[in-house]
């Protein structure tokens, strides 16, 4: 029912109607609101009536008020005098405009909803670098909804705009325990030779004691993404997902149909559009068939497989290949045997009644520590966080 509207700015008016009609709310309510409205979207006014009372109505005498506010604002519909709370809230390059009725519904005056709060456009010249002309700028409500979409839906806007959230959700990664260690007054071990040398001072006698720790490494990342053309719909966002490991993790991203490419050096530009550009130049197998066993084996022989070792891997394919499935088990045999955790995002794994029955697939499925769903944006953040809040090991 509020499609289109910002929740913030019409908890912020609906309260401060209730406030000026005698209703006792505060902030806490207010916010408590908007992430009710958040958690279970209204889809029906009724919906929309309970969600509102059960959060701001706390005391049996502001029923009343509560339900004379509520009928003022949805059933006249008008939008809020000039002087209304939504002034005090707004910002001076907000707009303010009624949204439409649903269709097939009687249209009441103002159109349904009393307002909605657009984004505020952005200048031209920001985007100059691309040569994309000015675009709306996308509130974090707005993209949290882009982000259930699924690839197939996003324009090439709105998924450069999501891979440059999901890259900066990247904030932590997995660690390793190093061999070197620091001294830490709060670690385990006894550091001897420092201990030793303080101990020259007193006679030898041991008055001080140096205590260490192990240092931790980033753990060495590995990314293998199918670009075939089972998955069409998904390389443009796995392509920004690339990007974003590439240059934040400092991982080594690879892309495959039916050979192996390497996109590392392609995507670590400064430049967003080069580096899509030139690594779709790169992939020059995309869209055909798919050889998932020779692509991983290829990594394994090659003088990258170095860094597979004590590595994360993560493969995001659908599973479907045109190898043999005995070829995939001894791929990910040998894989197993020198990864430390192996993770594969497929983009049919969250469709309800999925199986892993593809011959690819289901013979990988056994020498993975995790089978994670990549249909959204919001999968692949989901899936960041998976393997970012590992302990180190």
């Amino acid at each position: 029912m509020l499609r289109g509207a910002d929740r913030a700015a019409f908890a912020v008016a609906f309260v401060g109607r209730l406030r000026r009609a005698g209703v006792r709310v505060g902030l806490t309510e207010t916010d408590d609101l908007v992430r009710a409205l958040g958690v279970s979207p209204p889809v029906t006014r009724e919906l929309l009536y309970w969600t509102a009372r059960v959060v701001l109505v706390r005391r049996f005498a502001d029923l009343a008020v509560f339900d004379r506010v509520f009928a003022a604002v949805f059933e006249d519909a008008s939008p809020p005098p000039a002087g209304d709370a939504v002034a005090a809230v707004r910002r001076d390059d907000d707009v303010h405009v009624p949204v439409p009725a649903a269709p097939g519904a009687e249209s009441a005056p103002g159109g349904g909803l009393p307002w909605a709060t657009l984004p505020a456009p952005v200048a031209a010249e920001d985007d100059a670098e691309d040569g994309v002309p000015g675009v709306p700028e996308l509130r974090a409500t707005h993209l949290a909804a882009l982000a259930e979409r699924p690839f197939e839906e996003l324009d090439a806007a709105e998924t450069e705009r999501l891979g440059a959230a999901l890259a900066a959700s990247l904030t932590r990664w997995p660690r390793r325990r190093s061999r070197r260690h620091a001294a830490d007054p709060r670690g385990r071990t006894v550091a001897l030779r420092p201990t030793m040398a303080r101990a020259r001072h007193t006679g030898f006698e041991v008055v001080s004691v140096v205590r260490e720790r192990q240092l931790l490494r980033p753990r060495r990342v590995v990314l293998l993404c199918d670009v075939s053309g089972s998955m069409r719909a998904q390389t443009a966002a796995y392509l920004q997902m690339m990007r974003a490991f590439a240059t934040v993790a400092e991982a080594e991203v690879f892309a495959f149909a039916t050979s192996l490419t390497r996109l590392t050096p392609a995507l670590r530009q400064p430049s967003l559009r080069a580096a899509i550009d030139q690594a779709s130049e790169s992939a020059t197998d995309r869209f055909g068939g798919t050889r998932i066993a020779a692509s991983i084996a290829a990594v394994l022989d090659s003088h990258h497989g170095n860094a597979l070792r004590g590595g994360l891997v993560i493969v995001a394919s659908d599973g479907w290949d045109g190898d043999p499935p005995e070829r995939m088990t001894a791929v990910m045999a040998r894989l197993r045997r020198r990864a430390h955790r192996i993770l594969w995002l497929n983009p049919r794994a969250g469709v309800p009644g999925f199986a892993p029955l593809t011959g690819g697939m289901a013979a990988a499925l056994p020498f993975c520590d995790a089978l994670l769903p990549a249909a959204t944006f919001r999968d692949l953040t989901a899936a960041a966080q998976h393997f970012t809040t590992a302990p180190p090991g």
